[in-house]
């Protein structure tokens, strides 16, 4: 766990690893309900004999040992930033070594940026295929209730992103024990199935997956697109590091979660070669038929905790992306008074929540979404071990790092053959999450770009700060009272709302403050690390505050720490005025930028979260200096 991340996850080894059941294990541990199905029921159907049944799980099996166990589990959650993991965390570390404004930053920050923008397609297709397949389970009861299955999905879905606003904090104390609950009963419906048929054992045996592989060459190439859907939510491992910490993940996978899974997916194997005729739905066949609506509550509340998990994690990448500098402000609320974590954009929840009934109007059954599903999946993959080769590669050394690469080389062969395997998808549902991923990514770029042109343009204008503080307490205009406090992006240059305050008003405050934000490329600053005062004249102060990029800025916290470490400075809030500019974008006469990025990012800078709410600034103390900027 990361110390510096306080509330992140409860306390007690017990409590850590229950937790990490609850939100990490959500999407892996609802994979079984269509995954099987998929393989053997869906765009490559295969007779349901031995030697496909067997080569099928022990694909399914050994992706479950490489990519999840010995890829994530075992390697790529020691690639953490201070104890954080996700992609946008590993790009941060890979541009550490990389150094700005170099042609292997542009790489690595375009591996990261977009691997980040497929998570937002994820985010839509799980809750979508999750529910639906639960739902689903009710036909093996009775197929009178098949028209109901959509609009029940729908009911169910706009009712999870309805309660998003009040937050994940009560109801995620009841994800782990529902949790451990669904994973004992995948463990023993697979259990007692094997025991019926304990020959199914044998595909554990990797021959089983090689003589399948060398007899169906091209059938098993495709079906990895299909094999994919056990691995889902292997990113999960990683971005969660952070609110858990890498041992807890780790015992949860090792001690349940992994048992499970493949006792459920050799269980429904051991049925589908007793009864081969289950592969409608193999899964929900498994439990006797007393149990098979019990089953279908317990799935249900397993997928809508699984869309949760992802749902949450499209925040935390939002947050993640905004301290970046990659999006424009929004709306960001807690909605624990504990949980650092927990917090609900109301922008980006609607969009999933209309996202994500578009799409199971369209496809309208979890066979047809299983086509849209992967693609994101194992294209995020590559992009994280791509970026794991430049983080992990500094971190070991010698025969270390020659098996580090050796084995990330495995992995990337691995990778790449599903990703190429679900690239056959696209035209069938793949393009979806392609598409959502490049509207994501587009408006990403274009924000990064966007504002690195705008610093440029106003940095021309600004006057550097060395010497304009003695020069303008040796002749100053005429002083008013109280505190100025003007907000700036530059610790080093004057700020453009000071100028035009000196030249349109004429007057200065008795104690003028320049104040910086920044933000760090580590997820926390420690309190004592962030804030930096300095004294730059008789009645001039600097401030410059330093965040994390899992951490949102506060002024009046940062007031309040200033207070403890420079008391003669006057911060009463009815005296102390704020200063900002604020820009509007205006056509060049030569633009260095396309015309259509020019409106986009214009269009996103009208639309941002204004600085006062974002900052937390008390709106009656503000003033703002409109500004043009050519672009």
């Amino acid at each position: 766990m990361n110390p510096s991340n306080p509330g992140a996850a409860p306390s007690g080894k017990a409590a850590i690893t229950l937790a990490a059941l609850g939100v990490v294990y959500g999407d892996i541990g609802t994979s079984p309900l269509y995954t099987l199905k998929e393989c053997l029921n869906g765009h490559v159907p295969l007779p349901i004999v031995a030697e496909n049944v067997l080569g099928i799980l022990s694909m399914v099996f050994w992706g479950l040992m490489l990519v999840v166990s010995a890829k994530y589990v075992v390697l790529i959650l020691r690639a953490d930033n201070r104890g954080e993991g996700g992609v946008l965390a590993l790009m941060a570390l890979a541009l550490r070594e990389a150094g700005a404004g170099t042609r292997r930053a542009l790489l690595y920050t375009v591996l990261g940026i977009f691997g980040a923008a497929l998570f937002y397609g994820d985010s839509i297709i799980t809750p979508a295929i999750s529910v639906l397949s639960a739902l689903e389970g009710i036909g093996v009861v009775s197929h009178r209730f098949d028209p109901y299955i959509v609009p029940l999905t729908i009911g169910i879905l706009i009712a999870l992103f309805l309660l998003q606003m009040r937050g994940t904090a009560s109801v995620g104390r009841l994800f782990g024990p529902i949790m451990v609950l669904w994973f004992v009963t995948l463990g023993a419906l697979g259990l007692w199935q094997i025991i019926k048929m304990p020959e199914v054992l044998a595909a554990i045996n990797p021959l089983y997956a090689w003589r399948f592989v060398t007899h169906h060459a091209w059938q098993a190439f495709v079906l990895l697109g299909a094999v994919v859907l056990a691995l889902t939510g292997a990113e999960a491992l990683y971005a969660d590091m952070g609110h858990f910490g890498r041992p807890a993940i780790r015992r949860a996978w090792f001690g349940l979660v992994l048992p499970a899974l493949v006792l459920n997916y050799f269980g429904q194997g051991a049925l589908l070669l007793s009864n081969p005729a289950a592969i409608k739905n193999p899964f929900f066949l498994l439990a006797p038929s007393w149990g098979v609506l019990p089953l279908v509550v317990l799935a249900t509340l397993a997928t809508v905790i699984a869309s949760q998990a992802v749902i949450s994690g499209a925040y935390s990448v939002t947050s993640q992306a905004i301290q970046l500098g990659f999006a424009p402000r929004m709306d960001i609320e807690h909605t624990s008074d504990t949980e650092i974590g927990q917090i609900y954009m109301p922008g980006i929840n609607w969009f999933l929540l209309v996202s994500v009934i578009v799409l199971v109007l369209l496809f309208r059954t979890s066979g047809n979404l299983a086509s849209a599903y992967g693609f994101a999946v194992t294209c995020t993959m590559v992009m994280t071990t791509l970026l794991a080769f430049v983080v992990l590669g500094r971190r070991f050394s010698g025969p270390w790092r020659i098996g580090i690469f050796a084995l990330l080389g495995v992995m990337l062969v691995i990778d790449l053959l599903l990703f190429s395997s679900n690239a056959l998808k696209i035209h069938e549902g793949g393009w979806f999450p392609l598409l959502v991923g490049m509207i994501a990514f587009t408006l990403m770029m274009t924000w990064k770009r966007g504002r690195v042109m705008l610093n440029e343009r106003l940095h021309q204008g600004e006057l550097p700060l060395e010497g304009f503080v003695e020069m303008l307490e040796a002749s100053p205009p005429q002083r008013v009272e109280g505190t100025a406090i003007f907000m700036t992006g530059s610790a080093e240059r004057v700020p453009h709302a000071l100028l035009h305050n000196l030249k349109h008003n004429k007057v200065l405050h008795e104690q003028v403050v320049l104040m910086t934000i920044q933000s760090a490329d580590i997820p926390y600053v420690t309190t004592r690390e962030r804030v930096a005062v300095r004294r730059l004249g008789a009645t001039f102060y600097q401030i410059v505050a330093t965040y994390g990029f899992k951490e949102e800025p506060s002024v009046p916290a940062i007031l309040r720490q200033v207070a403890e470490l420079q008391p003669e400075l006057d911060l009463d809030p009815m005296q102390t005025s704020f200063f900002l500019s604020r820009e509007t974008i205006v056509a060049a006469k030569y633009p260095e930028m396309a015309l259509w990025r020019r409106k986009l990012f214009a269009l996103m800078n009208r639309n941002a979260l204004r600085a006062t709410t974002f900052f937390k600034i008390p709106p009656n103390r503000v003033v703002e200096m409109g500004m043009q900027v050519e672009l």
